[in-house]
């Protein structure tokens, strides 16, 4: 399963600057065993990534998974702050119909 994170648009500040230092953690669930985290970019409410990661699952398990998709808010001397998540829902519909097609999806916090 390849995976590609391109960007974000809009995230609420996190940080007293009025700005954020996202980076995003993405998990396969439901086991929560593999995890990949993108780079954390420095006072930006709209961060490019584009990043890829894979992720070693069997074809015949993509209806059994989802990603999670937690963006996080990167703090040197504090805990980081969760901006907000998304989750990923029916993969292998998702990889047959577009495989190479962005999905926007909105965050949840």
């Amino acid at each position: 399963l390849q995976v590609r994170v391109l960007r974000a648009r809009d995230l609420p500040a996190k940080d007293p600057n009025g700005l954020s230092d996202p980076y995003v953690k993405i998990y396969l669930l439901p086991d929560r065993k593999k995890k990949f985290q993108t780079k954390v970019l420095r006072r930006t409410l709209n961060p490019e990534w584009d990043e890829a990661f894979s992720f070693g699952v069997p074809f015949g398990e993509l209806p059994a998974r989802r990603l999670h998709f937690g963006v996080y808010d990167f703090d040197r001397f504090s805990r980081h702050d969760l901006i907000g998540q998304v989750v990923l829902e029916n993969l292998l519909e998702v990889a047959e119909a577009r495989p190479e097609v962005p999905i926007w999806r909105d965050i949840q916090e």
